[in-house]
């Protein structure tokens, strides 16, 4: 079964995608499944590079997507609707987070590249991430990520 994808489906509003287009905006870069420290006074939100625990290094998806809340019921459930309470909690270059905030897909995106692999030249954290077992949560601080995604 071929799943059909209207062409630049991502120029439509969030709200009129259909399940498969939202999926298909998804880079693959795996940032969104890095543990975030947020400041309890400026709201201000960090990345490490501690990964969930479901996360899959090598490459940058969830090993159990479809059944990930049974595992990590705080995961975030992206939807066009939770978007505006969440998109602060995305990384910058986070497609859901672009569209929702107006901009367009970055050029390398694999909707606009043609290659899935075009995220992990330099945009993904493919290979830079550490299991959150392997990590007490009072050492993710060690782990912050310095610069911007």
């Amino acid at each position: 079964m071929t799943i059909r994808l209207r062409k630049k489906f991502w120029e439509l509003p969030l709200g009129e995608l259909t399940p498969p287009e939202w999926e298909a905006l998804c880079d693959g870069c795996g940032k969104c499944c890095l543990n975030k420290l947020e400041d309890e006074d400026s709201g201000e939100v960090v990345f490490t590079r501690v990964a969930c625990r479901l996360f899959d290094d090598e490459s940058c998806r969830c090993a159990q997507y479809d059944i990930r809340l049974q595992f990590v019921p705080e995961c975030i459930v992206l939807t066009p609707e939770t978007m505006a309470k969440v998109a602060y909690f995305m990384p910058a270059s986070c497609a859901y987070r672009r569209l929702h905030e107006g901009k367009s897909l970055p050029d390398w995106h694999p909707l606009l590249s043609g290659s899935p692999e075009s995220v992990h030249a330099g945009h993904s954290v493919r290979g830079q991430t550490v299991p959150e077992f392997d990590v007490p949560e009072e050492e993710w601080e060690d782990y912050v990520i310095d610069e911007e995604l």
